[in-house]
C-alpha cells in the first residue's frame, strides 16, 4: 500500500469518527444511556424477526388459500326431480359463481382475522421485548455500573478499594480483574512515592541540621577563633559535598525509574577495563591495590553508559570501605548463559542479617553511617542490572570482605524467563591471582 492509500485511508476513518460523534450529538439526552440503547436494540432486533414470521406466515398462507380454491372441486348442475321432469334451479356455472364468491369471502374474513391478530401480538411483543430488554440490559450492565461505583468512590490518597466481582469467567470479568490490577500497581506505585520522599526528607534533613547546628555553635560563641570557623567551615564542607553526591543520586535513581537507555552490544570486559582506569588514583590515593582481570568477547545487550555507573557504584563502595593498603579485585568472565562481573574487596562485611537490606533506598549499615555516601549506590546498581535482565547477587561474611556479582544475560544466549544465573561461588575469582594477573596478555 502507498503513502497515498493510507493517507486516503486515514482520512476515511477520520471523516467516519466526525459523523460518527456528529450523529451522537444529535441524539436526545435519553438515548445517552447504554441501557436505553440495548434495550431499543433488543427490543427492535426481537420485533424485526417476530414482523418477518408473521408477514411470511401470512403471505404463505395467502399464496396457500389462492392455489387450493374450494370452487376447484367437483360442480354439478342443481335439478329438481318433479313428476313433469327434471327441473334445473341453477346452472353449474351458477353454482360455480356462488362457491367462487364464497370461497372470497371466508379467504377474506380468514386473512382480515389473521392480520388483526398478528398486529396485536406484534404490538405485545414489541412492549414484552422492552420489558424484556430493560431487564437484560440491567443484568449485563451490573457488573459495570459497580465498576464505575467503586472507582466514583476511589480518591487519590486511597486506593485500597477493589472491585472483586464474582460470578462467571467472562469478559466483563476479565475487566473488573484488570481494574483491580491497575489499582494494585497503582497503589504499590504511590506507596512507594510517598516512602522515598518521606526517606529523602529524612536523609537530606540531617545533613542541613548539621549545617545549622555549627553555624549557631560558631556565630553564638563570642570568643571564636579563627581556627574555630575553620574548623566548622571543613564540617560544613564536607556535609555540603555528602549532600551534592545524595542530589546526584537521587537525579540518578529518578532517571533509572523511567529508563531510556539506548541498547547496542557491549564487552563486558570493556566496561571493566575503562571503569577500573577511572578509579585507579582514587584506590592509589589510599594505597589500595586495584587488580583486575576481564575475559575478553564477552558481550551482553545494553546501555555501556549505564553499565559503567552501576561498576562505579561498587568500585566507589570498596574504596570507601577497604583500608589503606588494602586490596579491591575485579573480574568479569562467562558461566553458562550469563556474563558476571564480581568486584572483591577487604572491607568490614556485611551480616546475613542485613545483605538484603543493602540493596534498600538509604540503607547503611551503623558502621557506613559515618562514612560518606548517600546509601542509594546499591539501590541503583540492582535498579541498572535487572532494567537490563540482570540480577546481582552477595556474598560477604562480617571481618572478611564482600563479593558483589552482577550477572547479565549473553547476548548470543536465550534467557528462559525465570531462569536464574548460577551460584555466586561458582564464579572463578581465582583469575586475579598474581601470577595469572602478570601472565595476563597486555592490549
Amino acid at each position: 500500500m502507498t503513502a497515498t492509500d493510507d493517507g486516503a485511508t486515514l482520512g476515511t476513518d477520520t471523516s467516519n469518527s466526525v459523523i460518527g460523534l456528529r450523529f451522537s450529538e444529535r441524539l436526545p439526552s435519553w438515548m445517552g444511556s447504554i441501557r436505553v440503547r440495548l434495550t431499543l436494540l433488543y427490543s427492535i432486533l426481537l420485533f424485526g424477526l417476530a414482523a418477518v414470521v408473521v408477514g411470511g406466515i401470512y403471505a404463505g398462507l395467502s399464496q396457500a388459500l389462492d392455489s387450493q380454491p374450494i370452487s376447484q372441486r367437483d360442480r354439478q348442475s342443481r335439478v329438481f326431480e318433479t313428476e313433469a321432469g327434471p327441473i334445473i334451479i341453477q346452472t353449474e356455472r351458477e353454482v360455480e359463481n356462488e362457491l367462487a364468491e364464497f370461497e372470497r369471502e371466508v379467504n377474506t374474513a380468514a386473512l382480515d382475522k389473521l392480520r388483526n391478530y398478528s398486529f396485536a401480538a406484534l404490538g405485545l411483543l414489541f412492549v414484552g421485548s422492552l420489558a424484556v430488554g430493560w431487564f437484560v440490559a440491567d443484568m449485563v450492565l451490573r457488573p459495570i455500573n459497580r465498576i464505575t461505583g467503586v472507582a466514583r468512590e476511589i480518591q487519590a490518597t486511597d486506593l485500597k478499594r477493589r472491585i472483586n466481582l464474582s460470578g462467571p469467567n467472562d469478559e466483563l470479568r476479565d475487566l473488573a480483574d484488570t481494574f483491580d490490577e491497575m489499582l494494585a500497581r497503582l497503589d504499590q506505585a504511590f506507596e512507594g512515592q510517598r516512602r522515598f520522599i518521606h526517606e529523602t526528607s529524612h536523609e537530606l534533613r540531617n545533613p542541613l541540621a548539621v549545617l545549622r547546628t555549627n553555624l549557631d555553635v560558631v556565630q553564638s560563641d563570642p570568643t571564636a577563633t579563627v581556627e574555630d570557623y575553620r574548623e566548622v567551615s571543613e564540617v560544613m564542607g564536607r556535609t555540603a559535598e555528602r549532600m551534592t553526591a545524595l542530589v546526584d543520586d537521587l537525579l540518578l535513581y529518578a532517571r533509572q525509574e523511567a529508563p531510556d537507555h539506548r541498547e547496542e552490544l557491549v564487552d563486558a570486559a570493556t566496561v571493566v577495563t575503562e571503569t577500573v582506569a577511572e578509579y585507579r588514583a582514587s584506590a592509589e590515593a589510599k594505597s589500595i591495590r586495584l587488580l583486575e582481570h576481564a575475559t575478553p568477547r564477552s558481550f551482553v545487550k545494553g546501555d555501556p553508559t549505564a553499565l559503567r555507573r552501576a561498576l562505579a557504584n561498587l568500585l566507589t563502595n570498596a574504596i570507601r570501605h577497604t583500608p589503606e593498603a588494602g586490596r579491591i579485585r575485579v573480574a568479569s568472565g562467562s558461566e553458562a548463559a550469563w556474563v558476571w562481573v564480581a568486584v572483591e574487596d577487604e572491607g568490614p562485611g556485611i551480616a546475613e542479617g542485613d545483605q538484603d537490606r543493602v540493596w534498600q533506598r538509604f540503607w547503611r549499615g551503623e558502621r557506613r553511617r559515618t562514612k560518606l555516601g548517600s546509601g542509594l549506590g546499591l539501590t541503583i546498581v540492582r535498579q541498572i542490572i535487572e532494567a537490563h535482565g540482570g540480577q546481582v547477587q552477595l556474598l560477604s561474611e562480617p571481618g572478611r570482605g564482600s563479593t558483589f556479582v552482577l550477572w547479565l544475560p549473553i547476548a548470543a544466549g536465550s534467557i528462559a524467563p525465570g531462569e536464574r544465573p548460577p551460584s555466586t561461588g561458582e564464579i572463578d575469582m581465582s583469575l586475579l591471582d598474581e601470577a595469572t594477573l602478570a601472565a595476563a596478555p597486555v592490549e
